[in-house]
């Protein structure tokens, strides 16, 4: 590179400290114009720390933020905007019941109005980079894929020229992550540049230019995608090999822990979002439930759960029939949940540790004593969860909202867990964490399966499905259309029974 092209970010010697945690220290950034530069590390490495003072979020104790060769000061994510720094949140900040326009234009209504130049930027936007985006569609009816185009059109109407994205494939599935990687590619043809964070190796070796790795709040090297590994980079990350899902030899028993009979569940439509399932997990088995997101595995496991009512069916818990519990009772009889959203149905964030460790357990100890909420019981097992399941974190006092994604998961698997439950639904256990919390997690289903917990595993992880799963089971349009054995399968076989492009022989149990 020559020294005529000011890098377009550069930090030098960025330090963040947080009461009782240095989150960033000495971190050292290098970034060209027009390139894709990714950022990995373990959750909880302090990446998104960097980006939030990189975005004018937080200030730094220490070092430089230095744009296009130019020393820049921000005291807010608008000196940041105004700088020509965007950027997009893992979590989306979008109003659902504003259309795609509103949502673009709240709070840059001086930029182009309300009207029409506001929508004809907004098209333009979206055609130059192809987003696909029509300015009149509500929100709450786009899919996870189309509301983050959503929000990388307001980050460019507010004309950014430095994009940072936060974990943007955390809730993609592999369709839609594809789609993104073209828009990268299209925002990088304008000359854009693009900063993403991310823990997912091979995608991050497909898409970036460059890569810098972070470790425990310091940058420990750069890397080239082009001649580094995925398991050069986990070790680079972690200080270990990549993990594998693979699970040791069978462990499963003859006993049902879960029969589902003829399950069907309606949608508010009248539409089955099930259709006629038939499904057994038995002790010591995981069984894996494979399908694109939206055909009907959100609405199973709510089924389970006792979270919507079956418009015809039975479930068996061991010997009883659950039909009519309470999601209560199904807990108290000894189903344990990772739900898909830990921050809608997982945690509350603006709450303490050792309450978010009561949470679906209030009726059991070590959760309370007699009729009341025991504190003293609840933050010692918060502790003994905490060690035991390396969530990192000061203490049991700190708000959930202070741990990054994979200690957020930890916590809720080590709770969950800690009910020594005899049916677990995992609902994408590992999605949003990095190699470390991922392989911690997989060793835990495994220990768990070894012991006779019998699990439903629902993942958009191929290879994880593949790797944990005893049974294999595809769901298409609410059915499930085969089964499969994950032994002699390969991930790329599995995608075309999801799609609906092959068909099985094999019948679902």
């Amino acid at each position: 590179m020559t020294e005529s092209a000011p890098l377009a970010v550069e930090l030098r010697g960025i330090t963040k400290r947080f009461p009782g945690v240095v989150a960033n220290r000495d971190i050292e950034l290098r970034v060209a114009r027009g390139e894709v530069h990714a950022i990995v590390g373990e959750n909880g490495a302090g990446k998104s720390t960097l980006m939030k003072t990189l975005y004018g979020m937080h200030r730094p104790d220490e070092g430089q933020i230095l744009l296009d060769g130019r020393e820049v000061v921000f005291k807010s994510p608008s000196d940041a905007i105004a700088a020509g720094v965007g950027m997009v949140h893992q979590h989306f900040m979008l109003a659902d019941n504003l259309t795609v326009l509103e949502n673009v234009v709240l709070g840059a209504e001086k930029s182009h109005g309300i009207g029409e130049k506001a929508r004809r930027r907004i098209t333009e936007i979206s055609d130059s980079y192809a987003l696909g985006l029509d300015p009149d569609s509500l929100v709450e009816d786009l899919g996870v894929g189309d509301r983050q185009r959503v929000e990388i059109a307001k980050v460019l109407y507010r004309g950014a020229t430095t994009l940072i994205l936060d974990e943007p494939t955390a809730v993609l599935v592999p369709q839609e992550v594809d789609e993104l990687f073209g828009n990268l590619a299209e925002l990088k043809r304008e000359g854009l540049t693009v900063i993403f964070i991310s823990h997912k190796l091979d995608e991050v070796r497909k898409v970036a230019d460059s890569i810098t790795v972070i470790r425990r709040g310091t940058t420990v090297g750069t890397a080239d995608p082009a001649t580094t590994s995925a398991k050069q980079l986990a070790e680079m990350m972690v200080g270990a090999q990549l993990p594998t899902p693979q699970t040791r030899t069978s462990t499963v028993r003859e006993a049902s822990v879960l029969l589902m009979s003829g399950v069907t569940v309606a949608t508010p439509g009248g539409r089955p979002a099930v259709d006629d399932v038939t499904l057994r997990v038995r002790e010591g088995e995981v069984v894996g439930i494979a399908g694109v997101e939206g055909n009907g595995q959100a609405e199973l496991v709510d089924a389970i759960m006792g979270l919507r009512p079956l418009a015809a069916g039975t479930i068996d818990l061991g010997t009883d029939d659950i039909t009519r519990w309470s999601t209560r009772a199904r807990r108290e009889g000894g189903i344990g949940f990772i739900p898909e959203d830990r921050h809608r149905q997982g945690m509350l964030l603006d709450a303490p540790l050792w309450e978010n460790r009561v949470l679906g357990h209030q009726t059991r100890p070590p959760s309370v004593k007699g009729p009341f909420i025991d504190r003293r019981g609840a933050r010692a097992d918060t502790a003994r969860i905490m060690s035991e399941y390396d969530v990192r974190a000061p203490g049991p006092d700190t708000l959930a909202v202070a741990l990054s994604g994979g200690n957020q998961q930890k916590l809720i698997v080590g709770r969950e867990m800690s009910a020594a439950p005899r049916l677990l639904i995992a609902a994408h256990p590992t999605r949003g964490v990095d190699v470390g919390a991922q392989s911690v997690i997989w060793e835990l289903l495994k220990d768990a399966r070894a012991e006779g917990m019998g699990i439903v595993l629902i993942s958009a992880d191929l290879d994880e499905l593949i790797g944990l799963s005893d049974t294999l089971h595809v769901m298409l349009r609410g059915r499930l259309v085969a089964t499969l054995d994950p032994s002699a399968l390969t991930p790329e076989e599995l995608g075309g029974h999801m799609t609906g492009a092959v068909q099985s022989a094999g019948s679902p149990a």
